[in-house]
């Protein structure tokens, strides 16, 4: 979806397990993502006690990087096949 200054995309995604006590950016690919798009939000459908999505990026066309955090002593894994929601903007848009 467009309006003109924002764009959404959706992707069903099975994150690898967190190890305890730390962050880990992990790569996945969402199709239509543009390199140089700022990406504004992305967006977890479930909450997991002690995970946090803690940073985002567009890492290259059709792929975005999450960084998860996990403050627990245990490994969490992010639960499977969730469909993530992900807003961009263009850093520079057509007027």
């Amino acid at each position: 979806m467009y309006d003109g200054r924002f764009r959404v995309y959706e992707a069903t995604l099975s994150p690898a397990a967190i190890a305890a006590n730390t962050s880990a950016e992990q790569t996945f690919t969402v199709g239509g993502v543009r390199a140089g798009d700022v990406l504004l939000s992305a967006q977890k459908p479930t909450a997991q006690a002690g995970l946090a999505i803690v940073g985002y990026r567009v890492s290259a066309a059709d792929e975005v990087g999450i960084t998860f955090g996990n403050f627990t002593g245990s490994s969490i894994t992010p639960t499977a096949s969730q469909l993530y929601r992900f807003v961009t903007s263009d850093p520079n848009p057509i007027a």
